[in-house]
């Protein structure tokens, strides 16, 4: 599978699920620099040439999403390159890094670590599991053999799933799509401070009322997707789940 892309991420649609670089670039949340810096570097494929324009897919967005939360994991692009060359050739991971089994079974420290053999063990199931818990921030390198959590919270949901009896994989799919989805809604929002309470703060004196207004624009606007978002997906959630008879019906003889 040497070559292949990797998918972690669901992506949007554009024109049939093709991009232009720019519009690959804003998709992903990064530049048009950066996406010819990962071709120079060998970690993103080359795009589909029509004419005079090269085109880019799903799978391409999701290498350069990936590639972004790597690097801000602190992992250089040589490593990067190494570690998804090996990804897409199916290799263990355990071996790619580097980390012998663990005889002693130490597992998870209590101080929140876990080695890379116990980590790889947990998403056996899953391809590319590592990376991917790793790309979505629940868990960073502390060395070649140690990780620690990186984000509680979003792992304890995860935690939770798997708990219930949802298979890790479909857990961890849906925590991906979960994440992509907030980060759109995030966006949003930023960009529309920066087009309304941003721009009117830059338009005014700067005096201390107008800094007042901007940190009140800002609090809003920080709490109102949050707020709205669980509200309005736990309404709509109950809604569908009460249209669903089957499930209305094993309830009602409880």
């Amino acid at each position: 599978m040497a070559g292949a892309v990797s998918v972690w991420f669901p992506v949007g649609m554009q024109r049939g699920d093709e991009y232009t670089i720019d519009e690959l670039a804003r998709a992903a949340g990064t530049t048009v620099r950066s996406v010819r810096v990962y071709h120079e570097r060998g970690v993103l494929p080359p795009p589909q040439v029509k004419g005079r324009t090269g085109f880019y897919g799903p799978d391409h967005l999701n290498r350069v999403r990936t590639i972004s939360r790597l690097l801000d994991r602190g992992i250089k692009l040589n490593g990067i390159k190494e570690l998804l060359n090996a990804w897409d050739r199916g290799d263990d991971l355990g071996h790619i890094l580097g980390v012998a089994e663990d005889p002693a079974g130490t597992g998870t420290p209590d101080n929140g670590t876990i080695t890379a053999t116990e980590l790889e063990q947990r998403f056996r199931g899953v391809p590319s599991g590592l990376a991917r818990v790793v790309a979505l921030g629940l868990y960073e390198p502390v060395d070649a053999t140690v990780y620690r959590v990186a984000d509680g919270q979003l792992l304890r949901t995860l935690d939770r799933l798997v708990d219930v009896g949802v298979p890790v994989m479909e857990a961890l799919v849906e925590i991906e799509k979960l994440h992509a989805d907030c980060d759109r809604v995030a966006r949003r929002f930023a960009d529309l401070f920066r087009r309304t309470g941003w721009v009117a703060f830059q338009q005014s004196d700067r005096g201390p009322t107008d800094r007042a207004i901007l940190e009140a624009q800002l609090e809003v606007v920080r709490a109102v997707p949050g707020q709205a978002g669980a509200d309005l997906t736990t309404r709509l959630l109950t809604h569908y789940l009460d249209q669903d008879s089957e499930v209305a019906e094993v309830l009602a003889q409880a």
